[in-house]
């Protein structure tokens, strides 16, 4: 069963029940009833991008327990305090598994999660971890490695750009990767970067991406963009683009040069099925090619041979553990030392990055 709520929606709901009710705890369930899994997310579940992608991750999970489980997609809910009373209704109301589907969401999952040991939370991209609460995120940066080798082959002016919701750290090293798989091509690339603040504002992601193309950037990388603004205007414009997690190769039949795709469902049910048996332990899910979650897909055919047969050992390495787009010498974009010769920046130290590589020319927001 699977139910799309909106923000307005629910928050007529939260007004009925008052604060009191929303914050009680939870309401205990029937033995035979279905598990409820809630999942909340800041933009559209849409056809493409990161919503997109966290439902469709449920799919096999709804595919394996039918009717004993009831998903629910609450869609377009703005980090803040509507997402922590949002997410608190959704378990006063019985649902025990939630699916916090937005780092600014951190805050309020983990509260719910410690006054409820008996509900799951699954939280996206962020790293604080209970015996109830797991963070996830991708390593995108293993495919953003890759399309950057990509793009410095296919560029011409040895300029790229990126446009990007959020100067987190998930974000960041997807830069970083982008950067550095190019200077293996290109080792003179240069990497511009607009920071939108914002997963869903397609009108400011046009401009961003206009921006980037004016100052002689010829591959763009729409870093998670939840709309296909980016790679249509690309598109428009002759610019190669890609994406993260779903593909959006129809809005570019031309100038797509691949995807990040990610695929939830292997994480999804396989947390599930911990909670139904009561074995869930919360873990920091870090996840990649190795786990079947990360892909690099729709490669463009304008992409030299020789270089793609570089890809795709870079890839095969990446896969069997062989190789990390984050192994040093690398050198940060202020001149220090970011990660020595030899040594694999672990993923603990990944998943807090708060730098830029040298070769990325526009400075972190402060």
């Amino acid at each position: 069963m699977l139910n799309n709520l909106t923000r307005r929606t629910l928050m007529k709901g939260v007004a009925a029940a008052g604060l009191t009710g929303v914050l009680g705890g939870r309401v205990a369930m029937a033995a035979d009833e279905p598990l409820g899994i809630t999942l909340v997310i800041p933009s559209p579940v849409g056809d493409v991008g990161w919503g997109h992608a966290l439902a469709a991750g449920l799919e096999p999970v709804k595919a394996a327990y039918g009717d004993k489980v009831r998903v629910t997609v609450i869609e377009n809910i703005p980090e803040g305090p509507d997402a922590d009373r949002i997410m608190n209704k959704t378990v006063s109301d019985g649902n025990n598994f939630l699916i916090a589907g937005s780092f600014g969401y951190q805050n309020g999952a983990l509260q719910i999660a410690r006054r409820n040991p008996a509900v799951t939370v699954l939280h996206a991209s962020g790293f604080q971890v209970a015996p109830n609460f797991s963070p996830f995120a991708a390593k995108y940066f293993q495919g953003t490695y890759l399309l950057g080798m990509a793009a410095a082959a296919l560029s011409k002016t040895g300029k790229l750009g990126s446009v990007s919701a959020f100067a987190i750290p998930e974000l960041i090293t997807s830069i970083n990767a982008f950067t550095l798989g190019a200077q293996v091509v290109n080792p003179d690339v240069e990497v511009s970067v607009v920071w939108v603040n914002s997963w869903f504002d397609p009108a400011k992601e046009q401009e961003a991406a206009k921006a980037l193309m004016a100052q002689k950037c010829d591959v763009i990388f729409s870093n998670a963009q939840d709309t296909p603004s980016v790679i249509s205007a690309c598109e428009e414009a002759g610019v190669y683009a890609f994406n993260l997690n779903s593909s959006m190769k129809k809005y570019a039949p031309k100038t797509y040069l691949g995807c990040v795709a990610t695929d939830w469902s292997p994480f999804f049910k396989a947390s599930v099925d911990a909670h139904v048996a009561g074995t869930f332990k919360g873990a920091n899910a870090f996840l990649g090619v190795s786990d079947a979650v990360v892909e690099v897909v729709d490669w463009n055919p304008d992409i030299p041979a020789d270089v793609m047969t570089r890809i795709k050992a870079i890839e095969a390495k990446i896969a069997d553990g062989s190789f990390s787009p984050f192994t040093g010498p690398i050198t940060k974009a202020d001149g220090s030392e970011g990660v020595a010769t030899g040594t694999t920046l672990p993923d603990g130290e990944i998943v807090a990055m708060d730098w830029h590589v040298k070769g990325v020319a526009t400075p972190l927001p402060k």
